[in-house]
């Protein structure tokens, strides 16, 4: 037996992505998101409130960084999630985390971030929130690299339950993508 919840946000797995800009002044600024995904091979679509201190800054400097959030850094991102910098000068000071500058684009990454897309603003949707960058260079840490690749059972990326506003882990293999699916064939 099924149930209706009527139209909720129930999709699975929420990615938790940590949007990296500066300010005005050059400063810092880390925010968590948990709605985007990847657009198309060199895009990436996050849905951001005009109101926040990331989208006046993406608009200002044209470039940000999207890392996946960490089992590692749970704790920091959820509260630079929590904490604007719109109400909090000291926001990053107070979450800990570590900036440095993109060598591609206008943005920070951040040294607890081992996998970070670096990206130029393509458009925001202002009356939608959409806002798209073009994807220049992912910028991976040779900790979570087996034989040259991304290992997501090392990246031990988080996800977002909107249900039970939880976060889980994303790191067991259970199938292989264009192969388990042949024995049907």
């Amino acid at each position: 037996m099924r149930k209706d919840f009527g139209a909720k946000t129930y999709a699975y797995p929420m990615p938790v992505l940590m949007i990296g800009t500066y300010d005005e002044n050059g400063n810092p600024d880390l925010m968590a998101a948990a709605w985007g995904c990847i657009a198309d091979y060199d895009k990436i679509g996050i849905y951001l409130a005009l109101e926040h201190k990331t989208t006046a800054n993406v608009k200002n400097k044209k470039a940000f960084t999207v890392s996946m959030a960490t089992e590692k850094t749970v704790v920091e991102s959820d509260f630079v999630g929590i904490v604007s910098a719109n109400d909090d000068k000291d926001k990053m000071k107070k979450s800990g985390l570590h900036a440095f500058k993109s060598n591609k684009v206008d943005a920070p990454m951040f040294e607890e971030y081992p996998l970070t897309l670096e990206c130029e603003f393509e458009s925001l949707d202002e009356e939608t929130g959409l806002l798209v960058g073009k994807i220049i260079n992912a910028s991976v840490d040779e900790s979570i690299l087996t034989d040259g690749k991304v290992d997501i059972c090392k990246l031990h990326a988080i996800c977002y339950d909107p249900t039970g506003h939880g976060y889980y882990v994303a790191d067991k293999l259970v199938g292989h993508a264009f192969k388990d699916g042949l024995k049907l064939k």
